[in-house]
C-alpha cells in the first residue's frame, strides 16, 4: 500500500479522541473491502506514519480505547 493510495481514502476522526487537541486518532474504512485493512493515523500529523490494521486488530484497538475512556 503506497501513500498515494492513502491520499484517496476518507478519514474519520475517532469519537474517542480528546477534544483538547491531543490524543487525536483518525481511521478509514475505505480500504477494508478492497485490501482488508483499516488505516489509522495521528490526525495532528496527517503526512506521518499510518498503521495498517487487520479488521480483528482494529476491533481490539477500539475496545481497548473504549475501556481506557471508561476508566477516566
Amino acid at each position: 500500500m503506497s501513500m498515494a493510495d492513502l491520499s484517496r481514502v476518507e478519514w474519520v476522526k475517532s469519537t474517542y479522541s480528546g477534544s483538547n487537541g491531543g490524543e487525536c486518532v483518525e481511521f478509514s474504512h475505505t480500504l477494508l473491502s478492497s485490501s482488508g485493512v483499516v488505516p489509522v493515523r495521528d490526525s495532528k500529523v496527517p503526512a506521518g506514519p499510518v498503521l495498517m490494521l487487520a479488521p480483528g486488530a482494529w476491533t481490539g484497538f477500539v475496545a481497548f480505547a473504549a475501556a481506557q475512556g471508561a476508566r477516566r
